[in-house]
């Protein structure tokens, strides 16, 4: 374990890269441990490392991406759900490659485009294929403004864009994390979130950055996450929204969750009266010869893939009632925000408006799409999120819904015109429009309305097994109904908010 001489070397250092920075964080934490994977259903081959091992591991692994690629090369990381996954991704960084991890969840056709998009060279399915080298070791060198890694997501044209990610959007952030207080207690986080998520990705970073341990599991499991919890004395979970439903439902109340001192969500809106919940289950403080005692902290993380991460964050302290503030965050340090009405003037205290953002983790553009880069990131560096607020006081917002057509369908973002574009290739479909309903466990779930050709019927034209064919399993619509016309504006556009009412 390095000084705290050594660890503050580490937090004014501004050359880290995604490639470099598992070695630079094993030269701190050396043996602290690092990861230990759930090994559920009779498996044995869950990861179990410290963070010196995880980067041998990856300069092994890099020597093999350097064989088969050059630097600038796009790598497509198509390997199952995984911390190996992300050990992976900073092996193609290692390489000077950059890593574009996808979801297991996607199916073939959705990774062809992805390939097929971003140009990639190689595309990763096993560790196999990049084991057996000399180990590569030195990172191949980067600066922070280069493009780090692509994260894929469908966009307003229904087809996933690439949203490309400097170095300084993932890991400069870490720096921070190197003076997290883990020589006097030993945290560890529960955490069951998709690796090629952004949110999933920049978790694990930041907890091996603070030398938290994580105990992850590749797929969520309820009461596999509440036994983690309650055996191992886990101290922080992070999830999504539908998640803390999950477990609500498998028994939360009546487990001993005293150990959490931290429950943390990001993805989607966590509804208040659920958060509140939690954080009686959880503890904030350890009083000797009693026990855990007290409320944990509450915190969620508002963010999206086109920002690398968080840029604002809702804390709820110990003891401090939810009420007023549930939906009010704040910029995270290093990012600003702004509301503006439609003509993009500052909307006033008390107004909605679209919210901007600016700051180190927003996205250098989407891959190849010039156009589609301009339409979101203004030459100043503002993005346009797409999403609705208000302004408060002290620069503070209140989120205030989406304004693009998205989906949350338990933390998965489901683009309206991805799904309809796909139903409107079935020859029975002449038009489709798809809404999300609310769901208790979910949050939101799709639902799809049609408007079918002459001669056919919902029967007949059988399009949930169409729409399985092509498409994840979460952007499918859980109820379809067939309509006559839809509910249209005065330029003959479809009224999706009447749609909805319909379901």
């Amino acid at each position: 374990m390095k000084s705290a001489a050594e660890r503050l070397a580490f937090l004014v250092r501004r050359d880290h890269t995604l490639g470099n920075i598992m070695e630079r964080l094993a030269a701190i934490h050396g043996h602290r441990p690092l990861v230990e994977e759930h090994r559920g259903r009779g498996t044995d081959d869950g990861l179990s490392l410290t963070h010196r091992q995880a980067a041998k591991r990856i300069a092994r692994w890099a020597g093999g991406v350097a064989a088969k690629t050059t630097p600038g090369d796009v790598v497509v990381v198509a390997t199952p759900n995984g911390y190996q996954q992300l050990l992976l991704c900073l092996a193609v960084a290692r390489a000077g490659a950059i890593p574009a991890p996808v979801n297991d969840a996607m199916r073939a056709e959705e990774i062809d485009h992805v390939v097929a998009d971003s140009g990639a060279t190689f595309v990763l399915r096993s560790a196999h294929e990049v084991d057996g080298h000399e180990p590569l070791a030195k990172s191949v060198s980067a600066a922070g403004h280069d493009v780090a890694a692509l994260f894929y997501t469908s966009g307003t044209t229904g087809k996933p864009k690439g949203a490309a990610l400097t170095h300084d959007a993932l890991v400069g952030a870490l720096r921070g994390t190197a003076v997290y207080p883990n020589l006097i207690r030993h945290d560890e986080a529960v955490v069951s979130l998709p690796v090629a998520h952004i949110m999933g990705f920049v978790t694990l970073l930041g907890m091996a950055g603070a030398g938290i341990e994580t105990y992850f599991l590749r797929r969520f499991d309820a009461t596999a996450v509440l036994d983690a919890i309650e055996t191992r004395r886990a101290s922080i979970f992070i999830g999504v929204p539908a998640m803390y439903r999950f477990l609500l439902d498998a028994g939360a109340a009546d487990r001993d969750l005293g150990s959490i001192r931290l429950w943390a969500s990001g993805a989607d809106v966590m509804p208040p009266e659920l958060a509140r919940e939690f954080k009686r289950f959880g503890a904030s403080a350890r009083v000797p010869g009693i026990g855990d005692v007290g409320q944990a902290i509450f915190a969620e993380g508002y963010g999206m893939v086109e920002t690398g991460g968080g840029v604002a964050a809702k804390i709820s302290p110990p003891y401090l009632p939810m009420g007023l503030g549930d939906s009010v965050g704040f910029a995270i340090p290093g990012y600003r925000m702004r509301v503006v009405d439609d003509d993009g003037s500052d909307a006033g205290v008390g107004e909605t408006g679209e919210l901007l953002v600016k700051g180190p983790g927003v996205l250098r553009g989407y891959w190849g799409d010039e156009d589609a880069t301009k339409a979101v990131l203004d030459d100043d560096g503002w993005l346009r999120t797409g999403d609705l607020a208000k302004k408060g006081p002290f620069n503070s917002v209140m989120f205030a819904g989406r304004k693009k057509d998205v989906i949350k369908r338990g933390g998965f973002s489901v683009y309206a015109v991805e799904v309809e574009a796909v139903l409107e290739e079935h020859p029975a479909v002449v038009e489709a429009a798809v809404v999300g309903r609310p769901d208790d466990r979910l949050g939101e779930v799709p639902v799809a309305a049609v408007r079918l050709a002459d001669g056919y019927d919902l029967v007949e034209a059988d399009l949930d097994a169409w729409i399985r064919e092509q498409l994840s399993h979460y952007k499918i619509p859980v109820h379809y109904i067939a309509v006559d016309d839809f509910p249209r504006t005065g330029t003959n556009k479809i009224q999706r908010r009447e749609v909805a009412g319909l379901f």
